[in-house]
C-alpha cells in the first residue's frame, strides 16, 4: 500500500534498516517494541539532530502547519500498522522475528559509533574498530578475561562460542528477506567475497552493540543519548512491521470487476449511453457500405488515428500487428474475422467502443526472430475516457481504470482509519520545530556542493547516515 511505506520528514535521521543480532531483554528493550504512543519530547528528540542533516526540511516544516499536521497523522499511521503486525503475530513469526532484532543491534550500534567517535575526523561507519577487536568477537588470537556481562552473555548462549550461530542465523534472515522482496534474487547465491563482507559486519556490529550495553548498564552513557537510541530503534522496528502488515493487508484493499461494473451501474454520470449510441450508428454505416478508411478518419477518437507523414489521417490503420500486442477484446474479435470483414457488432474494452475491419491475416517477424502470426486492422474508436473534474491537470483516462482507482483509494482509506481507530495511537497534538538559520542552509548547501569525502560514494549520495555497506547478497550487474 503506497500510503503506509512513504518516508516521513520527522524521520531524517532514523537510520536504515541493517544488521545485528543481539535482542537486549530488559525494561529499555521492552519500551523499544512499545509502538501505542510517541510524545511531543521524543518527536523534538529527533528534530534536534535533524537540524544538523537537513535544516532546509526543517525550514519547511516550521513554516508549513499543514505539513506538521500531516507529519503527526502519517506517524500516527506508522504506529498503528507496526502495533496491528504485533497484534496479528507478524511480528513473532520468523524470519521478521530475527529481523527485529537484526534492526535493534545495528541502530544501537551505528548510534554508538557516532556518540563515541564524533570529533576523531571522517571514517566510514565502523571505521575505528581495529582487527585485532574482530579478531577476539570471533575467537581469534590473544583473548582477554571475559567481564561479568560478557560471563552473563555466555550463560545465556550469546557468548562468542555462538558467534558462528548468531552469524548464521543473521546471514539466512537477510538473504531470506532479500528473496522475498526481489524475486530476481530466487535462485541467486552469495559469493565467498560477499559472505566475508558480511561476516565482518556483522562482528563489528555486534562489538559495539555490547560496549553501548556495558556502558548504559554502568551509567556511562548519558539518559538523552540512550532516549534517543531507544527512539530510533523503535521508529525502525515500526517501519519494518509497517511495511509487512501493509503487504499482507493488499488483497483486503483490491476492488474487484464486479465492484467497478456495479458502481458504474448505479452512477449515471459515469455510463456511456450516448457514447454507445453513437457507435451503433456508425457501425451501421460501416456495415452498409460505407467507405471505412473515411469514416474512422472522420469519427475516430484513436490518437493513432493521427500521425502519418505531415500528420495525415491514416484511416484507422494499423499494420503488421503482431499477436498478443493488442488488447484482448480487440484481438479476439479481430482474429474472429476474416479480411474485408467488419465485426458484426461493437467490441467494447476500456478504451471505449471499438468498431474493427480484418484488412489481412499474415506473419511477421517476432520478438526471437522466428515468424509469428500478424494481420493488418482499421477500427474506429468512440472513447469512453473520464477525466477527474477535481483534478485539472490529470490526464483523461478509461472510465474503467478511473472508477477502481476512486474504489481502492476510498477502501484503502478505510481500511488505514480502521486500524488507526484500533490501535488508538497516541501522538501529540503539535510539536515545535527548532530554529534553522539561514547560515545552517547555506552551510548544508555548501558541503552537498563539495568534494567528495569518506561518507560519500561514486553515485554523488551522502552515505553518512549508513551504517555501513548493506548486508550482501547484491544483485550481479550492481
Amino acid at each position: 500500500m503506497s500510503n503506509i511505506t512513504k518516508g516521513l520528514i520527522l524521520l531524517v535521521v532514523v537510520l536504515a534498516i541493517g544488521a545485528g543480532l543481539v535482542f537486549w531483554k530488559s525494561n529499555v528493550g521492552a519500551k523499544r517494541g512499545d509502538f501505542s504512543s510517541i510524545s511531543q519530547q521524543e518527536i523534538e528528540l529527533l528534530l534536534a539532530d535533524a537540524a544538523k542533516i537537513n535544516p532546509l526540511a526543517l525550514k519547511r516544516l516550521a513554516e508549513t502547519p499543514e505539513l506538521k499536521q500531516k507529519q503527526l497523522e502519517d506517524l500516527k499511521q506508522l504506529l498503528a500498522f507496526a502495533s496491528e503486525a504485533q497484534r496479528t503475530g507478524l511480528a513473532n513469526a520468523q524470519p521478521n522475528r530475527q529481523e527485529l532484532a537484526n534492526i535493534e543491534a545495528e541502530v544501537i550500534a551505528v548510534n554508538y559509533d557516532r556518540e563515541i567517535n564524533a570529533d576523531k575526523g571522517p571514517m566510514p561507519p565502523f571505521g575505528f574498530i581495529t582487527e585485532d577487536q574482530v579478531k577476539a568477537f570471533w575467537g581469534e588470537g590473544e583473548q582477554p578475561a571475559p567481564g561479568f556481562f560478557q560471563r552473563v552473555k555466555d550463560t545465556v548462549g550469546l557468548g562468542k562460542q555462538d558467534a558462528n550461530l548468531g552469524f548464521e542465523r543473521f546471514l539466512n534472515t537477510k538473504v531470506e528477506l532479500l528473496k522475498a522482496s526481489n524475486p530476481q534474487m530466487k535462485d541467486r547465491e552469495i559469493s565467498e567475497e560477499e559472505r566475508q563482507q558480511a561476516r565482518d559486519f556483522y562482528a563489528k556490529v555486534q562489538i559495539y552493540a555490547d560496549e553501548y550495553q556495558q556502558k548504559a548498564d554502568a551509567g556511562e552513557l548519558s539518559q538523552e543519548f540512550q532516549d534517543k537510541v531507544n527512539l530510533q530503534v523503535k521508529l525502525q522496528k515500526a517501519q519494518f512491521l509497517a511495511r509487512l502488515f501493509s503487504e499482507k493487508a493488499v488483497e483486503q484493499t483490491k476492488v474487484t470487476d464486479e465492484e467497478v461494473d456495479k458502481y458504474i451501474a448505479d452512477n449515471p454520470q459515469y455510463q456511456n449511453a450516448e457514447k454507445k449510441q453513437q457507435a451503433e450508428a456508425i457501425l451501421a454505416r460501416a456495415k452498409g457500405g460505407e467507405d471505412f478508411a473515411a469514416l474512422a478518419n472522420e469519427f475516430s477518437e484513436d490518437p493513432g488515428n493521427k500521425g502519418g507523414e505531415e500528420g495525415a489521417l491514416q484511416g484507422g490503420l494499423y499494420e503488421n500487428v503482431a499477436v498478443g500486442q493488442m488488447v484482448k477484446p480487440f484481438e479476439d474479435a479481430a482474429m474472429a474475422l476474416e479480411p474485408g470483414q467488419v465485426a458484426e457488432g461493437l467490441v467494447e474494452s476500456d478504451f471505449g467502443y471499438h468498431i474493427i475491419k480484418l484488412e489481412r491475416k499474415g506473419e511477421t517477424e517476432g520478438p526471437t526472430g522466428d515468424p509469428a502470426m500478424s494481420y493488418d486492422v482499421r477500427h474506429i474508436l468512440i472513447s469512453t475516457g473520464y477525466k477527474d473534474p477535481e483534478d485539472p491537470m490529470g490526464r483523461e483516462m478509461p472510465v474503467k481504470r478511473f472508477i477502481r482507482q476512486k474504489l481502492e483509494t476510498e477502501k484503502e482509506k478505510q481500511f488505514i482509519d480502521d486500524v488507526v481507530a484500533r490501535n488508538n495511537i497516541q501522538v501529540p497534538e503539535d510539536f515545535n520545530v527548532p530554529t534553522v538559520s539561514d547560515e545552517d542552509i547555506q552551510e548544508m548547501l555548501k558541503k552537498q556542493q563539495g568534494p567528495m569525502d569518506l561518507h560519500t560514494d561514486d553515485d554523488g549520495h551522502d552515505h553518512s547516515g549508513d551504517a555501513g555497506a548493506p548486508p550482501p547478497p547484491a544483485p550481479a550487474n550492481n
